[in-house]
């Protein structure tokens, strides 16, 4: 008799994902505005003895322009071990990519050769808005019962309404419908993410598809318009448990972090900016006594800019924000990097104790004013944005596009990059001279590394 085995990038902890191979090659999703091109999803060689090393091996256009292609993630990851709902027959094989413009689904096919991607579904807007009656998916994480996609908006009013979670079907890739049976308060949405084991789920919050598609507006900060809330949730039924409030000056709570030790309730948010300093900063929830809380543990300054150096978003301000607007969590749970988009500065924080961090890299990568250089590619246009962490968590890959209309408010012009960080594991890190990708007008945003990296897996085991 045949015995079926669990996909091998599956790992029941992530001290044994940690001991994988190294990837030796990777997604890319690519963003295209005002060239008349589709988005596309790039595959980069990340094997340092191939002759094609750093290049891209592979373009898959998608066949509609005006998408947003944005996050994007696997149908299925370790999370398929976990006992509560096991499916150990998956395999980590497609990738599904929401867009955040069109609010379109693609199902792209990584076999039966991961270098030439196939599209096999797409899944038109009047679909997803039907089923799931959300509009502009943005974050996929694969769970062991379906696979969740978060949304921005609704349906309809313009997307105006509540924004928050549904499922597809792990086989079929059909809309299952809203996840959220009981969503109290919560009306804005962003990122969500969980401790699988505890049955915990959270979600943050960005804003409503009006305040952000067509660029950003300061009177919306100033009025204290976006997200400040951490929202907890009864995973297995469905139910929001308790809203905390961050404070109406932190604007904007997006990337969550939950810490990747399945024994642990802890994690890390970040905040683009507070309306009173142009600070910042970085999160951590826990729970106290059976309830949640969080407190913040790094406040990131904004830096004092003449005006006649910034864009015009910028000119009333006199200073360039920092604006966070990705971290990223190694699999031991111990280097926490920051994405200061604005300043262009790249932060690493040994994280041990995550309510006592400590600074203990940074590298510069362009900058509004700033404007750093890597060693093989000269001055940098944009600013470290989307992160990406590899299993063993000595490499990590940066892009610089975060969201077309903004992009294009902060950096005019803007021409696609993507580095490789080389991070020493007791601390500290360099920009790898030898690798540096340029994309020109296509804009990399995600990326995705062969087997899984640090963003992608739940793990239920210690």
């Amino acid at each position: 008799m045949a015995l079926w085995k669990p996909d091998p990038t599956f790992y029941p902890s992530p001290r044994m994902a940690m001991e994988a191979p190294q990837e030796k090659f990777g997604y890319v999703g690519t963003l295209n505005v005002g060239n008349g091109k589709p988005d596309a999803m790039c595959t980069i060689d990340l094997d340092p003895a191939s002759p094609t090393y750093g290049q891209v091996l592979h373009t898959l256009s998608l066949p509609h322009t005006g998408d947003e292609l944005h996050h994007f993630g696997w149908n299925a990851c370790s999370s398929a071990l976990c006992p509560a709902a096991p499916h150990p027959h998956l395999e980590r094989r497609y990738l599904i990519i929401p867009t955040l413009r069109s609010s379109r689904i693609y199902v792209v096919d990584t076999k039966p050769d991961p270098h030439h991607p196939r599209l096999v579904k797409t899944i038109e807007p009047e679909e997803v808005l039907k089923r799931s009656g959300y509009s502009r998916p943005h974050t996929v994480h694969c769970g062991p019962d379906a696979i969740y996609i978060s949304a921005m908006g609704s349906a309809n009013h313009g997307g105006k309404g509540p924004g928050g979670i549904f499922l597809l079907d792990h086989h079929t890739f059909d809309i299952l419908g809203q996840w959220e049976i009981d969503r109290g308060p919560q009306v804005l949405a962003y990122d969500f993410w969980w401790h699988i084991n505890h049955d915990v789920a959270v979600t943050s919050e960005w804003g409503t598809p009006d305040l952000f598609e067509d660029g950003v507006r300061l009177e919306d900060i100033v009025n204290r318009r976006f997200g400040h809330h951490l929202h907890f949730w009864d995973l297995r039924r469905r139910r929001h448990v308790q809203a905390v409030d961050l404070g109406s000056e932190n604007q904007m709570v997006l990337e969550l972090r939950p810490a990747h030790n399945p024994m642990k309730t802890y994690g890390f948010a970040g905040v683009v900016v507070n309306v009173t300093d142009l600070s910042s900063s970085i999160w951590v929830w826990h729970r106290d006594n059976g309830a949640w809380q969080a407190t913040k543990v790094i406040t990131i300054p904004a830096q004092p800019a003449d005006a006649s150096q910034l864009p015009d978003a910028l000119k009333p301000l006199g200073a360039v924000p920092p604006l966070v607007t990705d971290i990223d969590l190694s699999l031991d749970d111990k280097f926490l990097y920051v994405s200061c988009w604005g300043t262009g500065e790249f932060r690493q924080y040994d994280v041990s104790d995550p309510f006592n961090p400590k600074l203990t890299g940074t590298v510069q990568l362009g900058g509004v004013t700033r404007k750093g250089a890597h060693p093989k590619g000269g001055v940098l246009s944009g600013g470290p944005q989307m992160v990406e962490i590899s299993r063993d968590g000595k490499r990590v890959y940066v892009t610089n596009s975060l969201y077309s209309t903004w992009d294009d408010q902060f950096y005019p012009g803007l021409k696609g990059w993507l580095v490789k960080i080389n991070a020493d594991p007791n601390g500290g890190m360099t920009a790898d001279p030898d690798f540096y990708m340029e994309f020109g007008d296509a804009r990399p945003h995600q990326v995705r590394l062969e087997g899984g990296d640090a963003s992608t897996d739940s793990f239920c085991y210690p």
